[in-house]
């Protein structure tokens, strides 16, 4: 996915503001699950919400204004309850690395209660996990 840099997302020295990554991790990780037929509102509505409960980020050069990110993000870790996406954000023209991080999800009820993904969302998941440990 593509995030082009605006003056918004940085800050007074024109580098990418540090927590702007978060959103950039969560837009990719819908992007990730719309790609593959499972839309974040249509869980929402049938009484599945992910709720962060982890999330990492280790700053590796910065990314300034006018720039073009490309974020690469994948399963990294799945359970009946829960997913582990990684994330890898890379600027467009270079291919250099600026940020690398993970985020944990749960699969709760939507009151904050846990609860066991749906068997076929799993499946999409757990097929595109085995995929992605194939293609790393």
């Amino acid at each position: 996915m593509e995030v082009k840099i605006y003056y918004e997302d940085t800050d007074c020295g024109g580098v990418v503001y540090y927590a702007n990554y978060l959103k950039y991790f969560e837009r990719a990780r819908t992007h990730y699950l719309e790609e593959r037929g499972l839309s974040v509102s249509g869980l929402m509505n049938q009484g599945t919400v992910f709720v962060v409960v982890r999330a990492e980020l280790d700053y590796r050069s910065p990314a300034r204004y006018g720039d073009t990110l490309l974020v690469d993000t994948i399963v990294s870790d799945l359970s009946a309850a829960s997913m582990t996406f990684a994330h890898v954000v890379k600027e467009k023209a270079s291919g250099r690395v600026i940020v690398e991080g993970s985020a944990r999800l749960a699969s709760t009820d939507g009151n904050g209660k846990v609860k066991r993904l749906d068997k076929a969302v799993l499946a999409v998941l757990q097929s595109e996990a085995d995929k992605e440990s194939l293609n790393g």
